[in-house]
């Protein structure tokens, strides 16, 4: 058996944490699918139906859950820094 380095496995609690939204988090969770939304719509009008254009919208829909993710994960709610910092 190996024994897993603490960094990765700080890493794997904190990816398959369950992260409520704080502050303004929701309201960026939305604007990022809102325009990414919007990008979506532009990809379908200006490509032709393809596999292309389907990967291109599920790297799309990767980038949004991405984005999210780094949000969630990066951002500790304030109380937790109140309370590092005491």
């Amino acid at each position: 058996m190996y024994t897993p380095d603490p960094d990765v496995l700080r890493a794997i609690e904190i990816r398959f944490t369950h992260h409520p939204p704080h502050g303004n988090q929701v309201e960026r969770y939305d604007l990022i699918r809102k325009r990414a939304k919007e990008f979506a719509t532009l990809l379908l009008e200006l490509t032709p139906h393809s596999q292309e254009q389907s990967v291109a919208i599920m790297k799309l829909e990767e980038c949004v859950m991405q984005a999210n993710a780094a949000i969630a994960r990066n951002e500790p709610p304030k109380e937790s820094l109140v309370k590092t910092l005491n």
